[in-house]
């Protein structure tokens, strides 16, 4: 599967985003979608993800709860992550990527496939 992000952008603080993930391919095969984000000098972490079939089950990571959602379009392939009341620690590259686990996974290891990154600035 090939995936395609889009929708960064500056923001000021308490501002609000929507990032669109398109994905191509072979998405038959894939059990979960998900949201990363990389801050500079830091590892890649977990942000969101979507079970991609069936009843669409949701988890986030603590920092982004109440405050993201994700969200997907089957027949269009898309992905989303809505972004609210942002903060500036939420500055970073935002990543989709795909995965095969059938379980909830947030460990990068578990997605294969990854799209190109949109950069997301929230300034203070």
């Amino acid at each position: 599967v090939q995936l395609q992000a889009s929708g960064g952008g500056l923001v000021q603080t308490g501002g609000s985003l929507r990032l669109s993930c398109a994905a191509s391919g072979r998405t038959f095969s894939v059990y979960h979608m998900g949201w990363f984000r990389q801050a500079p000098g830091k590892e890649r972490e977990f942000v969101a993800t979507i079970r991609w079939w069936g009843g669409g089950s949701t988890s986030y990571a603590d920092s982004v709860k109440g405050r993201f959602t994700i969200s997907r379009d089957n027949a269009k392939n898309m992905v989303y992550l809505q972004m609210n009341s942002l903060k500036p620690e939420d500055t970073a590259v935002y990543y989709c990527a795909a995965s095969m686990t059938q379980s909830v996974s947030t460990q990068t290891s578990d997605y294969y496939a990854w799209g190109q990154g949109t950069q997301v600035t929230v300034s203070s």
